[in-house]
Protein backbone atom coordinates (compact mmCIF):
# COMPACT_ATOMS: atom_id res chain seq x y z
CA UNK A 1 0.00 0.00 0.00
CA UNK A 2 1.46 3.33 -1.01
CA UNK A 3 2.22 5.91 1.66
CA UNK A 4 1.76 9.63 1.04
CA UNK A 5 4.63 12.05 1.45
CA UNK A 6 3.10 13.56 4.60
CA UNK A 7 2.75 10.16 6.25
CA UNK A 8 -0.82 9.55 5.15
CA UNK A 9 -1.85 6.21 3.66
CA UNK A 10 -4.39 5.29 1.04
CA UNK A 11 -7.85 4.26 2.20
CA UNK A 12 -8.74 0.58 1.63
CA UNK A 13 -12.34 -0.37 0.97
CA UNK A 14 -12.67 -3.70 2.73
CA UNK A 15 -16.26 -4.15 1.55
CA UNK A 16 -15.10 -3.80 -2.05
CA UNK A 17 -12.24 -6.24 -1.41
CA UNK A 18 -14.72 -8.94 -0.35
CA UNK A 19 -17.31 -7.93 -2.94
CA UNK A 20 -20.10 -7.31 -0.41
CA UNK A 21 -22.36 -4.36 0.39
CA UNK A 22 -21.78 -2.17 3.43
CA UNK A 23 -24.93 -3.58 5.07
CA UNK A 24 -23.85 -7.19 4.48
CA UNK A 25 -24.63 -9.64 7.26
CA UNK A 26 -21.96 -11.60 9.13
CA UNK A 27 -22.95 -14.69 7.14
CA UNK A 28 -22.63 -12.79 3.85
CA UNK A 29 -19.14 -11.67 4.83
CA UNK A 30 -18.10 -15.14 5.91
CA UNK A 31 -19.32 -16.72 2.68
CA UNK A 32 -17.57 -14.11 0.55
CA UNK A 33 -14.31 -14.59 2.48
CA UNK A 34 -14.38 -18.36 2.17
CA UNK A 35 -15.04 -18.17 -1.57
CA UNK A 36 -12.19 -15.70 -2.20
CA UNK A 37 -9.77 -17.37 0.23
CA UNK A 38 -10.24 -20.66 -1.57
CA UNK A 39 -9.78 -18.92 -4.94
CA UNK A 40 -6.57 -17.10 -4.01
CA UNK A 41 -4.95 -19.43 -1.48
CA UNK A 42 -1.29 -19.70 -2.56
CA UNK A 43 -1.28 -23.44 -2.00
CA UNK A 44 -3.82 -24.04 -4.77
CA UNK A 45 -4.31 -20.84 -6.81
CA UNK A 46 -2.63 -20.29 -10.15
CA UNK A 47 -3.48 -16.57 -10.21
CA UNK A 48 -0.30 -14.48 -10.67
CA UNK A 49 -1.20 -12.16 -7.76
CA UNK A 50 -2.69 -14.88 -5.56
CA UNK A 51 -0.51 -14.20 -2.52
CA UNK A 52 -1.23 -10.47 -2.53
CA UNK A 53 -4.94 -10.94 -3.09
CA UNK A 54 -5.11 -13.62 -0.38
CA UNK A 55 -3.54 -11.23 2.14
CA UNK A 56 -5.94 -8.44 1.13
CA UNK A 57 -8.94 -10.75 1.51
CA UNK A 58 -7.71 -11.97 4.90
CA UNK A 59 -7.10 -8.41 6.10
CA UNK A 60 -10.60 -7.32 5.05
CA UNK A 61 -12.17 -10.31 6.78
CA UNK A 62 -10.11 -9.71 9.95
CA UNK A 63 -11.86 -6.34 10.30
CA UNK A 64 -15.37 -7.00 9.00
CA UNK A 65 -15.93 -10.25 10.92
CA UNK A 66 -15.32 -8.49 14.24
CA UNK A 67 -18.26 -6.24 15.28
CA UNK A 68 -16.02 -3.80 17.21
CA UNK A 69 -13.40 -3.49 14.47
CA UNK A 70 -16.11 -3.17 11.84
CA UNK A 71 -17.83 -0.40 13.80
CA UNK A 72 -14.55 1.49 14.12
CA UNK A 73 -13.86 1.04 10.43
CA UNK A 74 -17.37 2.17 9.49
CA UNK A 75 -16.78 5.46 11.32
CA UNK A 76 -14.71 6.52 8.32
CA UNK A 77 -18.03 7.16 6.63
CA UNK A 78 -19.23 6.76 3.07
CA UNK A 79 -17.19 9.76 1.85
CA UNK A 80 -13.93 7.84 1.87
CA UNK A 81 -13.05 6.36 -1.47
CA UNK A 82 -10.24 4.04 -2.52
CA UNK A 83 -7.11 6.03 -3.28
CA UNK A 84 -7.75 8.87 -0.82
CA UNK A 85 -5.26 9.54 1.94
CA UNK A 86 -6.20 8.63 5.46
CA UNK A 87 -4.73 9.57 8.82
CA UNK A 88 -6.70 8.24 11.81
CA UNK A 89 -7.08 10.28 14.99
CA UNK A 90 -4.66 9.26 17.78
CA UNK A 91 -7.43 7.67 19.85
CA UNK A 92 -8.08 5.16 17.07
CA UNK A 93 -4.74 3.47 17.68
CA UNK A 94 -6.63 0.78 19.57
CA UNK A 95 -3.93 -1.90 19.74
CA UNK A 96 -6.21 -4.76 18.82
CA UNK A 97 -4.86 -8.24 19.44
CA UNK A 98 -5.02 -10.20 16.19
CA UNK A 99 -5.37 -13.94 16.39
CA UNK A 100 -8.14 -15.14 14.11
CA UNK A 101 -9.71 -14.70 10.71
CA UNK A 102 -7.54 -15.17 7.68
CA UNK A 103 -4.21 -14.82 9.50
CA UNK A 104 -2.56 -17.15 11.95
CA UNK A 105 0.13 -16.76 14.60
CA UNK A 106 2.52 -13.92 13.85
CA UNK A 107 1.14 -12.98 10.45
CA UNK A 108 -0.22 -9.62 11.66
CA UNK A 109 2.96 -7.97 10.37
CA UNK A 110 1.68 -8.69 6.86
CA UNK A 111 -1.19 -6.22 7.31
CA UNK A 112 -1.23 -3.09 5.15
CA UNK A 113 -0.16 0.40 6.20
CA UNK A 114 -3.82 1.38 6.25
CA UNK A 115 -4.75 -1.45 8.61
CA UNK A 116 -1.92 -0.64 11.00
CA UNK A 117 -2.68 3.07 10.86
CA UNK A 118 -6.28 2.40 11.75
CA UNK A 119 -5.89 -0.28 14.40
CA UNK A 120 -2.24 -0.20 15.47
CA UNK A 121 0.37 -2.96 15.22
CA UNK A 122 -0.47 -6.34 16.69
CA UNK A 123 0.85 -6.89 20.17
CA UNK A 124 4.31 -8.29 20.08
CA UNK A 125 4.71 -7.59 16.32
CA UNK A 126 8.08 -6.51 15.02
CA UNK A 127 6.62 -3.93 12.62
CA UNK A 128 8.69 -5.38 9.78
CA UNK A 129 7.14 -6.71 6.62
CA UNK A 130 7.24 -10.49 6.34
CA UNK A 131 6.71 -12.60 3.26
CA UNK A 132 3.84 -15.08 3.06
CA UNK A 133 4.44 -17.96 5.43
CA UNK A 134 1.45 -20.20 5.89
CA UNK A 135 -2.19 -19.22 6.04
CA UNK A 136 -4.70 -21.73 7.35
CA UNK A 137 -8.46 -21.67 7.16
CA UNK A 138 -11.15 -24.10 8.15
CA UNK A 139 -12.80 -26.33 5.57
CA UNK A 140 -16.41 -25.95 4.53
CA UNK A 141 -19.17 -27.47 6.65
CA UNK A 142 -21.05 -30.07 4.62
CA UNK A 143 -24.65 -31.27 4.69
CA UNK A 144 -25.97 -34.78 4.17
CA UNK A 145 -28.88 -37.07 4.95
CA UNK A 146 -29.14 -40.27 6.95
CA UNK A 147 -32.14 -42.59 6.65
CA UNK A 148 -32.67 -44.75 9.72
CA UNK A 149 -35.20 -47.24 11.08
CA UNK A 150 -37.64 -46.08 13.72
CA UNK A 151 -36.12 -48.67 16.06
CA UNK A 152 -32.73 -46.91 15.73
CA UNK A 153 -34.23 -43.86 17.38
CA UNK A 154 -36.04 -45.88 20.02
CA UNK A 155 -32.95 -47.80 21.13
CA UNK A 156 -30.01 -45.72 19.82
CA UNK A 157 -27.00 -47.36 18.23
CA UNK A 158 -24.33 -47.05 15.57
CA UNK A 159 -24.79 -47.31 11.82
CA UNK A 160 -22.29 -47.42 8.97
CA UNK A 161 -23.14 -44.75 6.40
CA UNK A 162 -21.60 -44.37 2.94
CA UNK A 163 -21.60 -40.82 1.60
CA UNK A 164 -20.50 -39.21 -1.65
CA UNK A 165 -18.85 -35.91 -0.78
CA UNK A 166 -17.07 -33.18 -2.78
CA UNK A 167 -13.38 -32.75 -2.01
CA UNK A 168 -10.74 -30.36 -3.36
CA UNK A 169 -7.50 -31.89 -4.61
CA UNK A 170 -4.03 -30.30 -4.38
CA UNK A 171 -4.86 -28.10 -7.39
CA UNK A 172 -8.16 -26.87 -6.04
CA UNK A 173 -10.25 -29.05 -8.37
CA UNK A 174 -13.43 -30.53 -6.90
CA UNK A 175 -13.72 -34.31 -7.01
CA UNK A 176 -16.43 -36.66 -5.71
CA UNK A 177 -15.27 -39.23 -3.21
CA UNK A 178 -17.08 -41.98 -1.31
CA UNK A 179 -16.62 -42.17 2.43
CA UNK A 180 -17.93 -44.71 4.92
CA UNK A 181 -18.46 -43.42 8.45
CA UNK A 182 -19.72 -45.06 11.63
CA UNK A 183 -22.44 -42.74 12.85
CA UNK A 184 -23.75 -42.86 16.41
CA UNK A 185 -27.56 -42.56 16.41
CA UNK A 186 -28.66 -40.71 19.57
CA UNK A 187 -31.53 -42.34 21.43
CA UNK A 188 -34.72 -40.37 20.82
CA UNK A 189 -33.52 -38.53 17.70
CA UNK A 190 -36.44 -37.28 15.59
CA UNK A 191 -36.94 -36.73 11.88
CA UNK A 192 -35.51 -33.38 10.78
CA UNK A 193 -32.91 -33.22 13.53
CA UNK A 194 -29.26 -33.04 12.52
CA UNK A 195 -26.40 -35.19 13.75
CA UNK A 196 -23.07 -33.31 13.85
CA UNK A 197 -19.87 -35.14 12.99
CA UNK A 198 -17.02 -32.87 14.05
CA UNK A 199 -14.20 -32.36 11.52
CA UNK A 200 -15.76 -34.76 9.01
CA UNK A 201 -16.66 -32.05 6.49
CA UNK A 202 -14.58 -30.33 3.82
CA UNK A 203 -10.80 -30.47 4.17
CA UNK A 204 -9.03 -27.36 5.44
CA UNK A 205 -6.41 -25.52 3.43
CA UNK A 206 -2.89 -24.75 4.58
CA UNK A 207 -3.13 -26.98 7.61
CA UNK A 208 -6.51 -25.62 8.73
CA UNK A 209 -8.89 -28.00 10.45
CA UNK A 210 -11.62 -29.73 8.51
CA UNK A 211 -15.20 -28.48 8.60
CA UNK A 212 -18.07 -30.35 10.20
CA UNK A 213 -20.52 -32.75 8.60
CA UNK A 214 -24.22 -32.38 9.45
CA UNK A 215 -26.54 -35.31 8.68
CA UNK A 216 -30.28 -34.63 8.65
CA UNK A 217 -32.28 -37.55 10.03
CA UNK A 218 -35.05 -39.16 8.03
CA UNK A 219 -37.07 -42.26 8.97
CA UNK A 220 -37.74 -45.17 6.66
CA UNK A 221 -41.49 -45.81 6.21
CA UNK A 222 -42.66 -48.18 8.94
CA UNK A 223 -45.24 -50.92 8.35
CA UNK A 224 -47.04 -50.20 11.64
CA UNK A 225 -46.32 -46.73 12.99
CA UNK A 226 -46.81 -43.20 11.70
CA UNK A 227 -44.41 -40.71 13.28
CA UNK A 228 -45.27 -37.15 14.31
CA UNK A 229 -42.36 -35.61 16.21
CA UNK A 230 -41.90 -37.97 19.15
CA UNK A 231 -45.49 -39.27 19.04
CA UNK A 232 -46.41 -42.50 17.27
CA UNK A 233 -49.76 -43.48 15.73
CA UNK A 234 -50.79 -47.12 15.39
CA UNK A 235 -53.93 -48.22 13.56
CA UNK A 236 -55.54 -51.05 15.57
CA UNK A 237 -58.13 -53.28 13.85
CA UNK A 238 -60.96 -54.40 16.16
CA UNK A 239 -64.04 -56.57 15.68
CA UNK A 240 -67.48 -54.92 15.93
CA UNK A 241 -68.27 -56.75 19.19
CA UNK A 242 -64.91 -55.65 20.71
CA UNK A 243 -65.79 -52.03 19.97
CA UNK A 244 -69.42 -52.42 21.11
CA UNK A 245 -68.90 -54.49 24.26
CA UNK A 246 -65.39 -53.45 25.25
CA UNK A 247 -62.35 -55.71 25.38
CA UNK A 248 -58.71 -55.87 26.50
CA UNK A 249 -56.39 -56.76 23.63
CA UNK A 250 -52.66 -57.02 23.05
CA UNK A 251 -50.99 -54.53 20.68
CA UNK A 252 -47.36 -53.96 19.63
CA UNK A 253 -45.22 -50.97 20.64
CA UNK A 254 -41.55 -50.26 19.83
CA UNK A 255 -40.74 -51.25 23.41
CA UNK A 256 -42.66 -54.54 23.27
CA UNK A 257 -46.31 -55.67 23.37
CA UNK A 258 -48.72 -54.13 25.90
CA UNK A 259 -52.34 -54.65 26.95
CA UNK A 260 -54.83 -52.09 25.62
CA UNK A 261 -58.32 -51.70 27.12
CA UNK A 262 -60.99 -50.80 24.58
CA UNK A 263 -63.93 -49.00 26.22
CA UNK A 264 -67.43 -50.30 25.46
CA UNK A 265 -69.21 -48.31 22.77
CA UNK A 266 -66.00 -47.24 21.00
CA UNK A 267 -66.41 -45.93 17.47
CA UNK A 268 -64.09 -46.21 14.49
CA UNK A 269 -61.35 -43.57 14.60
CA UNK A 270 -61.31 -43.33 18.40
CA UNK A 271 -57.79 -42.57 19.68
CA UNK A 272 -56.55 -44.24 22.84
CA UNK A 273 -53.42 -42.65 24.33
CA UNK A 274 -50.60 -44.70 25.81
CA UNK A 275 -48.51 -42.17 27.73
CA UNK A 276 -44.75 -42.10 27.04
CA UNK A 277 -44.90 -45.13 24.74
CA UNK A 278 -43.60 -43.09 21.80
CA UNK A 279 -40.01 -42.11 21.04
CA UNK A 280 -37.82 -41.54 24.11
CA UNK A 281 -36.62 -38.08 25.03
CA UNK A 282 -37.13 -35.16 27.33
CA UNK A 283 -40.12 -35.50 27.31
CA UNK A 284 -40.91 -38.89 25.81
CA UNK A 285 -43.58 -39.03 23.15
CA UNK A 286 -46.91 -40.84 23.41
CA UNK A 287 -48.37 -43.69 21.36
CA UNK A 288 -51.91 -43.25 20.03
CA UNK A 289 -53.87 -46.39 19.14
CA UNK A 290 -56.43 -45.45 16.49
CA UNK A 291 -59.33 -47.93 16.32
CA UNK A 292 -60.38 -49.35 12.98
CA UNK A 293 -63.53 -51.51 13.05
CA UNK A 294 -63.19 -54.50 10.74
CA UNK A 295 -66.36 -56.26 9.60
CA UNK A 296 -66.21 -60.09 9.42
CA UNK A 297 -66.86 -61.42 5.90
CA UNK A 298 -70.22 -62.97 5.08
CA UNK A 299 -68.58 -65.91 3.36
CA UNK A 300 -70.84 -68.73 4.50
CA UNK A 301 -74.56 -69.42 4.83
CA UNK A 302 -74.26 -69.32 8.60
CA UNK A 303 -72.47 -65.98 8.56
CA UNK A 304 -75.06 -64.52 6.21
CA UNK A 305 -77.86 -65.69 8.49
CA UNK A 306 -76.19 -64.04 11.48
CA UNK A 307 -76.08 -60.73 9.58
CA UNK A 308 -79.76 -61.09 8.65
CA UNK A 309 -80.59 -61.74 12.28
CA UNK A 310 -78.68 -58.62 13.35
CA UNK A 311 -80.61 -56.62 10.76
CA UNK A 312 -83.93 -57.89 12.12
CA UNK A 313 -83.18 -57.67 15.82
CA UNK A 314 -80.91 -54.62 15.92
CA UNK A 315 -82.56 -51.87 13.91
CA UNK A 316 -79.77 -49.42 13.20
CA UNK A 317 -79.43 -46.58 10.69
CA UNK A 318 -75.76 -45.49 10.38
CA UNK A 319 -76.85 -42.55 8.16
CA UNK A 320 -79.60 -41.17 10.41
CA UNK A 321 -77.80 -37.89 10.92
CA UNK A 322 -77.37 -37.19 7.21
CA UNK A 323 -80.86 -35.78 6.63
CA UNK A 324 -83.08 -38.20 4.71
CA UNK A 325 -80.40 -40.11 2.89
CA UNK A 326 -81.62 -43.51 4.12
Amino acid sequence: MATGGDGNVEFKDYYQTLGVKRDATADDIKRAYRKLARKYHPDVSKEPDAEVRFKEVGEAYEVLKDPEKRAAYDQLGANWKAGQDFRPPPEWDTQFDFGGGGFTGGDASAFSDFFESLFGHARGGSGQRQRYRQYAYKGEDQQGRIVIDLEDSFHGGTRAVTLTVPEADAYGRIRQRQRTLNVRIPKGVTAGQRIRLGKQGGAGIGGGEAGDLYLEVEFKPHPLYRVDGRDLYLEVPVAPWEAALGETIKIPTPGGPVQLKIPAGSAAGKKLRLKERGLPGPPAGDLYAVLKIVTPPADSDNAKELYRKMKREMPFDPRAGMGGTS
